[in-house]
């Protein structure tokens, strides 16, 4: 009769416990070029350009002379200035109000209606000539502006002429109507935009709201009021933060089509920075403008950002 004895059971290799901090530094590798990138493109002209406002500096080899924050100081008392972030004010409305109250009607036109009487494809086709001007350079639809508002020869001024009018307004040449005309020009390049995202948003409505409206009678406009504002919410707010701070720093329309002339009047602080910057040479004196901007930008986003989460809430305590 044969015994057996209990042989004690082998030692089965159990996996290693990852600890917290290898679980830490396991991101590394996928955080790290986001952060260099960040540091490199981001932070480190942040603080170059901080640095160069507190000087008085020609650029270039010229010696920088320290002198605190005097270029703040005369930035007060530059009239230049203040008209600058007066004529943003301008550039907001061209481009964050106007093509977001004409995008958000025509995304619900095209969405609500084209879609269903004719058809989606023209729909798509009509929501891509929309979004053409976004797409084209700058300097394309600077010339095809300029060929437009010119005073002597240009399409709008000889229709103006063929109907009647002795003298047409010099669009881009008078203090009255540069600003005017810039502000069409932003508004045409603009729209598209804000169209192309609220169709978008518009494509996550559940389409059964709209059915049950048009069951209880409600129009066209009763359904937009009641359930496509409040349905692209959040999408209003993406859209807003992104086209205040493109209005904001607004650049190349303006160097493009009147270069901030005439007389200041279609000036704003990016193309005010450029001329301190290389047109005369001031460049501590640029660079304050640029942060300045900058703070106004942060500062912009930043409440934007508080009425958009403060918004996000309500929503959620009303379900």
């Amino acid at each position: 009769m044969t015994t057996t004895t209990d042989r004690p059971p082998r030692d089965v290799p159990t996996p290693a416990r990852r600890r917290p901090r290898d679980r830490r530094t396991g991101y590394l590798p996928y955080l790290l070029p986001g952060a260099l990138s960040f540091t490199v493109i981001i932070v480190v002209p942040l603080v170059l350009n901080i640095w160069y406002s507190l000087h008085k500096w020609k650029g270039g080899m010229a010696p920088k002379r320290f002198i605190g924050l005097q270029n703040y100081a005369d930035l007060m008392g530059d009239e230049d200035f203040w008209a600058s972030f007066t004529n943003s004010v301008s550039m907001i409305v061209a481009m964050v109000i106007i093509p977001t109250l004409i995008g958000l009607v025509l995304a619900a036109v095209l969405f609500d209606y084209v879609g269903k009487h004719f058809s989606a494809r023209t729909a798509s086709a009509l929501r891509a000539m929309y979004y053409l001007p976004q797409i084209l350079p700058v300097s394309v639809a600077g010339i095809v502006w300029n060929w437009i508002l010119n005073s002597q020869t240009g399409a709008l001024n000889v229709i103006l002429r063929g109907l009647g009018v002795a003298s047409p307004p010099n669009w881009l040449g008078s203090t009255s109507t540069a600003l005017p005309s810039v502000m069409l020009v932003l508004i045409w390049i603009q729209i598209g935009y804000p169209t192309v995202i609220f169709m978008s948003a518009l494509q996550r409505v559940d389409p059964e709201l709209y059915e049950a409206a048009e069951l209880d009678g409600a129009g066209w406009f009763t359904r937009f009021r009641a359930i496509t504002v409040p349905q692209i919410r959040p999408e209003t707010f993406v859209i807003v933060l992104t086209c205040t701070i493109a209005a904001l720093k607004v650049f190349a329309p303006i160097y493009v089509l009147t270069r901030g002339g005439p007389e200041s009047s279609t000036l704003v602080p990016s193309y005010y920075s450029y001329l301190n910057f290389f047109d005369t040479s001031k460049v501590g004196y640029g660079a304050a403008i640029a942060t300045v901007l900058t703070l106004v930008i942060i500062a912009v986003a930043g409440l934007i950002q508080f009425f958009q989460n403060r918004s996000a809430r309500r929503d959620e305590e009303g379900r």
